[in-house]
C-alpha cells in the first residue's frame, strides 16, 4: 500500500481504488491512502470514503503489518476496484500532528529513554526511563516554548538500517521498533535540537504547534516518570 501522507500529511483529499474488503469486520484496504493508521501512540484518522451519491464514514484507521485498514460502519455499495474518493478529518489529523511534533520536542528537553507514550486530541504523554532524578517542570516548559518562538522547521531523511545500527542513540522508544519502508528508515529531523525514527505525521513548523503547557509529571514506576502536556491554543 502507498501511504500518501508519509510524503505529504498535509494532504486531506485523494483518489484512488479499493483493493480488498473484509465485509465480516467491514474493513476496506485501499490501494493508497492519506488515513494514518493507528500506530506509534498515534490514534487512526477518521474521515469519509465517497463514490457518486453514496458516502461512507471511516470511524477509525489500525496499521496492520504493512497496510492500513479503514474501519466502518456499514460497507453499503462498496465493492473491490471500485474507484474512491477519500477525505480525512483534517481538524482531528492536524491536532494530533500538533501534538505529536510536541512530544518530539519534549523528547530534546529530556534525552533520555522513551518507554511509552500516548497522542490525544486534548492531551499527550510520555513515559521516561528515569530513577530517582527529579524534573522540573517549570524549565521544561519553558525550554519547549522557546523551541516553539524559534520557528524551526522539521524536515524528513530516510536512512538504511545499517546507519541506524551504527548511530543507535538515535532510537528512542525502548519498546517500540522503528518503522521501515521498503529497507530504509525515516528520520524525523527538527533543526538540530532533535533527531529520531518515526513514522507519524508532523507540522512543518514548530510556530504551528502554538504555546505548551506541562502538566502533571508522575512516578509510575521504579524506572519510569510520566510527562503530561497539552496545547494551550
Amino acid at each position: 500500500m502507498i501511504k500518501l501522507f508519509e510524503k505529504d500529511s498535509y494532504l486531506t483529499e485523494f483518489k484512488t481504488k479499493i483493493k480488498r474488503i473484509n465485509k465480516d469486520s467491514n474493513q476496506i484496504e485501499l490501494e493508497e491512502t492519506a488515513f494514518y493508521g493507528k500506530s506509534g501512540g498515534q490514534p487512526g484518522d477518521s474521515g469519509v470514503l465517497s463514490c457518486d451519491n453514496t458516502d461512507i464514514e471511516i470511524i477509525n484507521t489500525i496499521k496492520f503489518e504493512n497496510t492500513i485498514l479503514h474501519e466502518t460502519n456499514d460497507i453499503k455499495n462498496m465493492y473491490e476496484g471500485l474507484e474512491i474518493k477519500g477525505k480525512i478529518n483534517w481538524e482531528e489529523r492536524y491536532k494530533y500532528m500538533r501534538m505529536h511534533t510536541t512530544l518530539h520536542l519534549l523528547c530534546a528537553v529530556i534525552p533520555l529513554g522513551v518507554t511509552g507514550g500516548q497522542i490525544g486530541l486534548e492531551k499527550s504523554r510520555l513515559d521516561f526511563n528515569l530513577k530517582d532524578e527529579k524534573l522540573d517542570k517549570e524549565e521544561i516548559e519553558k525550554k519547549m516554548n522557546e523551541f516553539v518562538n524559534q520557528e524551526i522547521d522539521v524536515d524528513y531523511e530516510w536512512v538504511s538500517n545499517e546507519v541506524l545500527e551504527k548511530k543507535p542513540e538515535l532510537v528512542r522508544t525502548m519498546s517500540v521498533k522503528p518503522p521501515k519502508v521498503e529497507g530504509k528508515i525515516r528520520l524525523v529531523k527538527i533543526g538540530s535540537i532533535d533527531l529520531q525514527p518515526c513514522g507519524g505525521t508532523h507540522v512543518k513548523n514548530t510556530r504551528e504547534i502554538g504555546h505548551i503547557k506541562i502538566g502533571k509529571i508522575e512516578n509510575k514506576g521504579k524506572m519510569n516518570r510520566r510527562v503530561n502536556l497539552k496545547l494551550e491554543n
